[in-house]
This record gives C-alpha cells, sequence and structure tokens, in this order.
C-alpha cells in the first residue's frame, strides 16, 4: 500500500522545527539564517542555518583534531558506526524523502529512490576493505603498499541529488579513516542537517561536520589549510576554482558538468528506444549531469523518433512533487528557472519546438517538457550544457560522421549508443569520448562501477573500489631483510 501524505502538514511540521549544524560533536544554529524555498511555490517553508567564517575553521579545526584519533579506529569500529547510519537512515526513509521533495522539487518516489540509493551505497563501501597489499616478498626483501587516510575531507554538495551525494562522499571517507566537512547548496540545505542529527552521537566528536552555506562560504573552506582533499561536485567553471584554490596542495575529485549524446543506429526500435531516451533525457526535470542532452538520430528514422519523443513529452505529468500523480517536478531555484527561460527563448530562435517551449501558468518554477528538432549544432542549446527539461534532436547520415559530432565537445562524463544489433553499437560506443558509454542504457551508475568525467567534465572518480581509493595515500613499506652489515 503506497502511504499517503498531507503536504500541507508536512510543510506546517518542516516551518516549526529547527535545523541545526554539526560541529566538533554539537549541533548548533548559525551565525545567521535563510529560507528554504519550496520550488514547486516559490515560497519559504522552513529555516536553515548558515555558518560565517569563524564557524566553518572551527569546523575544519575540529576535523582536524579528531582526525588523530579518528584515523586509529578499527576496521570494525568504522564499519559498525557506517551499519548505524544506515539504519536510521532507513528508519526516516520518508521523512527524509519529504524533506528532498520540498527542497528540491522532485517527485516524492524519487526522492524515496534517493535515499534507498544512499543506504545501497553506504552499505556497498562498508563491504569494502583496505588491507596491505604485497608487491614483492623473496630473501632479501619484502615490499608492501598500505592505505592511509589523508585527513580532512571537504565535501560540496550539489542541489540535484542532496542527501544520495552527500551519504556516497561520506561512507568512503570514514570508512577509510578520514574526517569530514560538509557543505551543502545553498538551495538544499536541510538534508545535510538532517545528516547531521542522524549521526551526531555515533561518531566522536569533529570525525563529521555539517556547515550550512548562504553562497559565499565554499571558497573560504577549499582554501582552509586543514583541508587535504577536495571532493566537489558541480559545475566545471566552479570546479576550475576548487582546484585552483588555496595556498597548499589539496587532493581534488572533481564530477562536473556533462553534455551526453545519444546515438541512435539506423536498426533501433524507435518506440521503444524513444521511451528509454525520454526518461534519462528528462530525468529529474532535466537537472542531472549525466541527463541525455544531445540526441542523434539516422535521417531514416529521424521524423519518427522526433514524433515519438515529443507524444512522450506532451503527455508527461508536471506538478508538485508530493503529489504521487505527477512525474516531473518544477526547475529547482529561481536561478535555474531563469535559465530554463532563456534556454526557451534560444530553442524558438534556432529550431523547431515540436513539444512543449512554454513556462507553465501556476507558482513555482515549472516549464514544460521541451522538444526541438532541426536545429545546428552551433546553437547554444546543443553546444552548451543545457541544464533544464529542453532536448534537441539532430539529424546524421553516416556513423562517422556522427562520432565526430558527438565527440566534438568540451565535455567528456557520459554518452550512449542504441540500436538492435548490440555488437556493432559496443564498435560505435568505444569510439566516443566519455568517462562512461553505456550500449541500449544510459545514467545506469552502481555503487562498485567507478564513475568520473573525461575533458572537462572531471578529475578522479567516485564509485568502485577505485572511488575509496580516492579517499587514500599509497604508503610503501620496503623491509630488508638482512640487517645491514659491514661484513
Amino acid at each position: 500500500m503506497t502511504l499517503q501524505m498531507d503536504p500541507a502538514r508536512t510543510k506546517t511540521e518542516l516551518s516549526d522545527r529547527s535545523f541545526k549544524q554539526l560541529i566538533d560533536g554539537r549541533l548548533l544554529e548559525g551565525a545567521s539564517s535563510q529560507p528554504v524555498i519550496d520550488p514547486a511555490t516559490g515560497e519559504a517553508f522552513a529555516v536553515a542555518p548558515v555558518a560565517n567564517e569563524s564557524q566553518a575553521n572551527e569546523a575544519c579545526l575540529a576535523a582536524a583534531r579528531a582526525f588523530a584519533g579518528w584515523q586509529k579506529t578499527t576496521h570494525g569500529d568504522r564499519t559498525n558506526i557506517l551499519e548505524q547510519i544506515a539504519v536510521r537512515i532507513e528508519e526516516r526513509r520518508l521523512e527524509i524523502a519529504q524533506i528532498i521533495t520540498l527542497e528540491n522539487g522532485k517527485p516524492i518516489a524519487e526522492a524515496e529512490g534517493d535515499v534507498d540509493a544512499a543506504v545501497t551505497w553506504l552499505r556497498y563501501f562498508n563491504s569494502l576493505r583496505l588491507d596491505p597489499e604485497v608487491l614483492r616478498e623473496d630473501d632479501e626483501s619484502r615490499i608492501e603498499v598500505h592505505r592511509t587516510p589523508l585527513g580532512v575531507v571537504l565535501a560540496i554538495i550539489p542541489w540535484n541529488f542532496p542527501f544520495f551525494q552527500t551519504i556516497y562522499k561520506l561512507a568512503p571517507a570514514l570508512l577509510a579513516g578520514n574526517t569530514i566537512v560538509i557543505k551543502p547548496a545553498p538551495t538544499t540545505p536541510l538534508n545535510a542537517m538532517v545528516v547531521a542529527e542522524i549521526v551526531h552521537d555515533l561518531v566522536p566528536a569533529g570525525v563529521v561536520n555539517v556547515v550550512g552555506d548562504g553562497g559565499e562560504i565554499g571558497p573560504f573552506l577549499s582554501a582552509h589549510p586543514s583541508i587535504a582533499k577536495v571532493s566537489f561536485t558541480g559545475s566545471t567553471a566552479v570546479g576550475r576554482k576548487v582546484m585552483a584554490s588555496g595556498d597548499t596542495v589539496k587532493r581534488v575529485v572533481l564530477e562536473l558538468g556533462g553534455n551526453d549524446a545519444a546515438v541512435v543506429l539506423d536498426d533501433a526500435d524507435i518506440p521503444a528506444v524513444a521511451q528509454r531516451i525520454f526518461e534519462k533525457a528528462f530525468w529529474n526535470t532535466g537537472q542531472v549531469c549525466i541527463n541525455i542532452k544531445r540526441i542523434y538520430v539516422h535521417s531514416s528514422q529521424y521524423d519518427e523518433f522526433c514524433t515519438e519523443l515529443a507524444r512522450l513529452a506532451e503527455k508527461a505529468k508536471i506538478g508538485p512533487g508530493l503529489n504521487r500523480d505527477n512525474e516531473f517536478g518544477p526547475l529547482q531555484n529561481a536561478r535555474q528557472f531563469q535559465t530554463a527561460k532563456n534556454a526557451l527563448g534560444i530553442a524558438a530562435r534556432d529550431g523547431k519546438i515540436i513539444a512543449g517551449g512554454n513556462v507553465i501558468d501556476r507558482p513555482g518554477y515549472f516549464v514544460e517538457l521541451t522538444v526541438v528538432r532541426d536545429i545546428e549544432e552551433t546553437s547554444p542549446l546543443v553546444a552548451e550544457e543545457t541544464f533544464a527539461p529542453i532536448r534537441s534532436v539532430l539529424k546524421y547520415d553516416d556513423i562517422d560522421e556522427v562520432i565526430e559530432r558527438a565527440n566534438r565537445t568540451d565535455y567528456g562524463l557520459g554518452n550512449s549508443v542504441w540500436g538492435s544489433d548490440v555488437e556493432r553499437a559496443t564498435t560505435v560506443a568505444r569510439q566516443l569520448e566519455s568517462g562512461t558509454v553505456w550500449v541500449n542504457t544510459h545514467s545506469a551508475v552502481a555503487p562498485d562501477v567507478p564513475f568520473g568525467g573525461r575533458k572537462q567534465s572531471g578529475l578522479g572518480v567516485e564509485f568502485g573500489i577505485d572511488g575509496l581509493l580516492e579517499y587514500t595515500d599509497s604508503s610503501v613499506i620496503h623491509i630488508a631483510k638482512k640487517a645491514y652489515s659491514d661484513n
């Protein structure tokens, strides 16, 4: 049975609730506060704490102090704590999902999926070990590689998957023996404050710190000398600034923007493929780095594909996410809403709109799902990442030509190839330049599969054992078996 909820009651309860930061083991008010906006109405529904530089500094120093003890804890100590965190998340599943929906706007079923994914990723990392590796052992020597924690990790969280991404950074950081400072996005801070509530009495003081951000504290944290690593998910422009911040050498993992292409081969089953591409192109109202954003279709099937994709977009149910009948929610914030409106103008100027094309006349940040055909690749709608529910369909004739066109971008996060002949589609996939290329699916991520970008889409990887190793340094221990002797 699906649990129904009263959106008005949910909002009232959150408006009366106090959300706090976590600094050095204490749940604290911010130096100031800010309203949290429900993108389905454009109105505030809660108040979040905001840190100043003094509080942010204390969070970093507390994490640095706590690192000395936390790195010495056993693997069993850490996995026990992480499992308790997983259990507490499960116990608060619906509450967390409601907060995600109210902050982010996504449908409640998707928000529940985010919570479930967070638990899955947490338990995956909790199943891993970082045992020493013996590279060589003979009569003369034994050479071991040990993985050691880095120190204080700064996790900078975006607004599109705030809870999930907080947890998939927190889990490997703690398992590897690091301490952490978490900075949520200014428009979706409450998820992180819930994490603070969940962990504050499970970990020693300073091991996990959560600070609110009004939009100004990020550069201060990134440059802080106590920070050993920054794990950043967000735009390429901000990612470049993160790399250049501070006077110390910091490890960085950057999961940045994408302009993913889908190449539909001439043997594709168009109705089936159009349905799957629709789902992956408009997922989270087009606000995902690995959304399909450029769709290349062979000229022999171009008209059929455009018609089918437009049909799917026109029948989509759009509205507030707490209503389970709705399939798509609003844009997340006022800035994204304005960006989407500007993109609609570009779509009308540069192409032919065959579905959507309008702002929805209702409160909140709602835009129709929009499909554009007969558009050139020089249009900003195609050449740049469009973080909105507006997707372009482009025509091609030659397979070598479309591979070159798909690769003609500064981004390299993900791509996909769609066709009935899987071997042929895989051959094309191997020629596309991105961190991940999918065949007959897209954005299919898993906790045990490394994920990262090429070109301007990022540096390093998340997930899998490789993602865990990103939270460590290697330490080589070279042991000479025979004691030194002058004889």
